[in-house]
């Protein structure tokens, strides 16, 4: 009887270290996918930056004042002034209609009728 117990008991451990090794495995696994995901998430935010960085230099306003001196021919492009800007009074906004009631539903009566029937 006693045998019994101890080769289930060592088959038990056995079976619990083999657990352990496969987990510790996977574990590791998980934190090199997920390092390499911040890696390739800070990639990612670099690239962001340099593209953030040529935008803003190539939109800069004396380069583009430039670039339409050059090609006033073509595109007809003038600087711009702050007088070309509206004020909000000027802006013509839609009429709003009132909307029509075609076949009303007496709610009142409705309530009414419920509360008689219960």
């Amino acid at each position: 009887m006693h045998s019994v117990i101890y080769v289930t008991t060592f088959l038990t451990v056995i079976g619990l270290a083999f657990w352990a090794y496969r987990e510790n495995y996977q574990t590791q696994a998980s934190l090199e996918h997920v390092e390499d995901l911040q890696r390739d998430i800070a990639d990612a935010r670099a690239k962001l930056a340099v593209l953030r960085a040529e935008w803003a230099y190539l939109n800069r306003p004396d380069r583009l004042r430039d670039l339409a001196e050059i090609n006033f021919e073509r595109l007809g492009l003038l600087p711009l002034r702050a007088d070309q800007f509206g004020s909000v009074d000027q802006v013509s906004y839609p009429e709003t209609r009132a909307l029509v009631v075609t076949d009303p539903v007496d709610v009142n009566s409705a309530n009414a009728d419920r509360e008689a029937s219960q």
